[in-house]
Order: C-alpha cells, then sequence, then structure tokens
C-alpha cells in the first residue's frame, strides 16, 4: 500500500504539497481495487440519504434539532430515541442546563466585570479577520477569565453535559485510551454580546477542526485512514482514534485542543430567526469534504478552497448537496446550552434590527488527552497572568483586572481541568 507523504508542520512550497498529497491518497485508493470516483459514490449516497431525511422531516414540521432537557442527562433517563436521533444529527440543544436566573446573573456580572475595568475605553478593535467580519462593534468580546465563565467552566452541570457528549464517541480502540471522558479540560474561549437592534452580517459556512493539516499530517491521515485506503463504509465520525495527540498548523483561527463537540451557553433568550447558529446536521458530511478535492474536477493544487490561515470553508462550488440540509437552532432561552459535533459544518445566520440580546458564553466539550493536556500548561499560564491564550489574537485585556477569577477559586474539576491536580 502507498506510503502517504506527510508535513508535521505546514509545507513551504503549498501548491506543490497539495499535488503530491493528493496524487498518493488516489494511489491509495487504487491500491483497494476502487477508484475515487466509486469511493465518493458510496459517500455522496449516504450524505444524500441524511440530506433527504432532513428535507422530510422540515417539511412534516418537525425540528431539525435534537433537544434534551438537563434533567434527563443528570438522572440519566434520556431515551434511546433521543440517543439514535443525537447520534445521527451531531448536535443538540439542552434545555434548562443552568437555571435561567443564573444565566441571567452572569450575562449581568460580565456586564459589570467588562464596564467595571474600562473594556471600552480600551477596546482596540477586532484582533482577528475571521470574527472582525461580523460587523458590529463589538460583538465577540476577547474576555476569558470573568467570574461568569470560569464558575460556568468548572460547574457540576457543565461536567455532566461534557460527560454525556463525550461518552457519544469511541474513545478507547486499538488498546488505546484516546481520551478520558469523565474530564475536560476548560478550554477557555470568548464571549458574545450582541445588543438589541444590531445589524449583523454573520458568519459563512465553515467547519472548524483544522485545515490542510486533516489530510497532510501523520495523525489525521491515520484518523480519515478509512477514507483513504478503499474501506469507506466503516468510516465513523465518532471514532477519536488518533486525533488526540497530533500537530494543528499554526494559524489565526486554530483550536490547539481536541474539542468532541463546540459550543456555547446562553445568556440571553433568542429566536430562531434572529441571526442564530445553524449546522449541516450529517456527521459523516466529513468524510465527503475530505474526499471531494480527490475529484478530478478540482485542480490538482486546490483542496476546494481550503488553505493555512483560513477557517475550512464549505460552500455551494463543491459541496452543493451539502447546503441543502443547513438547519437553523430552535428558540432558545437563558440558560439552555447549544452544542455541535466538532467536525460539523456551522455558520450564523446575518440578521437586521436584532429583537433582543443574543448574548453566550463559548463553551466546548474538550476531553483530557494528550493533545489537551499539552494545550493546558498554556491555558495555566495564561490563566494565572490574565493574558488571552496561545489559540487566540494576544490582546490580554485582563492582566490588571483586579476582579478577574483567581486560582484561589478553582474547585476540583476546575484544577483537574487545568492539569493542578
Amino acid at each position: 500500500m502507498t506510503v502517504l507523504p506527510h508535513w508535521e508542520s505546514a509545507p513551504a512550497d503549498l501548491p506543490a504539497a497539495t499535488r503530491e498529497i493528493k496524487a498518493a491518497l488516489r494511489e491509495r485508493i487504487a491500491a483497494s481495487g476502487r477508484t475515487v470516483d466509486e469511493v465518493f459514490a458510496v459517500v455522496e449516497r449516504r450524505v444524500q440519504a441524511a440530506v433527504d431525511e432532513i428535507a422530510a422531516d422540515r417539511r412534516a414540521g418537525e425540528s431539525i434539532w435534537p433537544v434534551i432537557d438537563y434533567a434527563d442527562i443528570q438522572a440519566g433517563t434520556v431515551s434511546a430515541a433521543q440517543l439514535a436521533k443525537l447520534k445521527k444529527r451531531g448536535c443538540l440543544v439542552v434545555r434548562g442546563h443552568f437555571e435561567r436566573d443564573q444565566a441571567q446573573q452572569w450575562d449581568s456580572d460580565i456586564v459589570d466585570y467588562v464596564e467595571g475595568n474600562n473594556f471600552f475605553e480600551n477596546y482596540r478593535g477586532p484582533g482577528d479577520d475571521f470574527f472582525g467580519s461580523v460587523g458590529s462593534k463589538p460583538e465577540i468580546y476577547p474576555i476569558y477569565w470573568s467570574p461568569a465563565q470560569m464558575q460556568a467552566r468548572q460547574s457540576d452541570r457543565m461536567a455532566k453535559v461534557q460527560k454525556f457528549l463525550n461518552t457519544l464517541w469511541a474513545y478507547a480502540s486499538e488498546g488505546v485510551q484516546w481520551f478520558d471522558p469523565n474530564r475536560d479540560s476548560l478550554y477557555p474561549d470568548r464571549i458574545r454580546r450582541r445588543p438589541e437592534g444590531a445589524d449583523s452580517a454573520g458568519l459563512g459556512t465553515h467547519l472548524d477542526p483544522g485545515t490542510l493539516d486533516l489530510w497532510m499530517t501523520r495523525a489525521y491521515q491515520q484518523a480519515f485512514r478509512h477514507l483513504f485506503d478503499g474501506n469507506v463504509e466503516q468510516y465513523d465520525p465518532w471514532d477519536a482514534a488518533h486525533r488526540t495527540a497530533g500537530p494543528q498548523y499554526p494559524g489565526t483561527t486554530m483550536c490547539s485542543a481536541f474539542r468532541t463537540f463546540q459550543g456555547w451557553t446562553a445568556l440571553s433568550d433568542m429566536d430562531h430567526d434572529q441571526g442564530v447558529l445553524h449546522t449541516v446536521p450529517i456527521p459523516e458530511a466529513m468524510a465527503y469534504l475530505m474526499l471531494r478535492p480527490l475529484l478530478s474536477d478540482v485542480p490538482d493544487d486546490d483542496m476546494c478552497g481550503v488553505t493555512v490561515n483560513q477557517v475550512f470553508p464549505a460552500g455551494h462550488k463543491w459541496h452543493a448537496p451539502l447546503m441543502e440540509a443547513l438547519s437553523g437552532i430552535p428558540d432558545v432561552r437563558a440558560g439552555d446550552s447549544v452544542w455541535w459535533h466538532a467536525d460539523m459544518i456551522h455558520s450564523v445566520a446575518p440578521v437586521e434590527a436584532q429583537k433582543g440580546w443574543g448574548n453566550v458564553m463559548y463553551i466546548p466539550a474538550a476531553p483530557w488527552c494528550p493533545r489537551n493536556e499539552a494545550y493546558a500548561a498554556n491555558v495555566r499560564d495564561a490563566f494565572v497572568k490574565g493574558e488571552s491564550p496561545s489559540d487566540f489574537p494576544a490582546e490580554h485585556y485582563e492582566r490588571d483586572w483586579a476582579n478577574r477569577f483567581q486560582p484561589a477559586d478553582l474547585n476540583e474539576t476546575g484544577r483537574r481541568g487545568l492539569g493542578l491536580s
């Protein structure tokens, strides 16, 4: 079988490396006795069946997004039918994850935190090109260490939901436990506060697990081995094998951590038509995205627009059938949380004159594993100094904020999540 070339850091000549890896991947697939077109057709049929089912559910007025009550997660009473829909769709709204009063109090506390520290007087504009496109000033707050955020991250309720989501994955195989589903790495992310009446351009369809490294690094070549060795029927988007130790090419939109799910917790009520999150709720779509560049209509030096230092784009040019399934979240209330599989295509719809606030804390499920343990060392340092973590622009607004969350405020979940115990 063809030995695949690999680059553990971003190759200097991207077009040449792209041509080389595409030729090697085509040769690897051909060695299985199947053509790229035959392998892709299997994926295309599976994905199209999911797209058709989503369209039928939409016509029938059924919710595309699974919705599960936190009380059922806590009690272990989530039904088999609910679990099956969650695995099939790869996304979830947790109703009542936190008490509504608690979420609204956190929202108020964040306002006090940023205003009390003169954030708006010192705000220097968007620190990255990606979220800079949304247009409101500011919408994404580069704030990481507020008491509200840290209280939510280390809460028992958050840990319970993260464990529930982590255990949907196959986290042990080949004699290796790839991650610990019971322990989160407390991946620190930002806040979004979109004010009532705001206009926002939204964010286009994209995904966040990586860029060219998904084809070009050894670990990811192993993670996606079934797509590249002709055994495409064995590909499982819930298999964590080889995903928890590999490198990621640096960039302004990279995530150094392995996430089972991306997520946010609502701090305000939001209606489904007010510039909310949309996903293509088909976990298997990742197979389509990974194989599509190998078809003959794509130039040999092009990965369907994927390159380093930009988000992984998805759109009508190369992925038109997938776009038919793009589905927004239902109405959510303060205290609900929203989750989507880390490989999932997602977007944020535009809005004009938004009704009500649109406020969220970004908190994913990022279970303890070698990759996340390595990043936790950086997180600990940033936490102690009040700095922006290294995955994010180096803005460091909170360095001198006296009332940020302190090491003495960590509970045992927080200490374990930062690798302190």
